[in-house]
């Protein structure tokens, strides 16, 4: 058996791959959300900006809200989503 079809039957390669994919998703999430506030609510002129706490509402959303949201569905994903797999090689048979 060579090392790709070892790995193949691995389920530890599968696990990795769904998790990556997983983060990749959060990625992809989080740059839509980012741009789409600072793009979408900053592209106007300044003097018709609404601010959130002293911030630019397209600051406040882009750069806060998107963060903290980002951050739960981290911690979302990890503790429903992720597996917690040994990383030790297995035994030989």
């Amino acid at each position: 058996m060579n090392h790709h079809d070892k790995r193949m039957e691995d389920p530890r390669y599968k696990i990795a791959n769904k998790e990556a994919l997983i983060g990749t998703a959060l990625v992809i999430v989080n740059f839509i959300l980012w741009y789409g506030f600072a793009y979408g609510l900053g592209s106007g002129p300044v003097e018709e900006y609404d601010y959130i706490f002293g911030f630019p509402a397209w600051f406040f959303y882009s750069c806060i809200a998107v963060t903290v949201l980002i951050f739960l569905l981290v911690i979302l994903a990890v503790k429903f989503l992720f597996k917690e797999v040994p990383l030790d090689e297995e035994d030989e048979k």
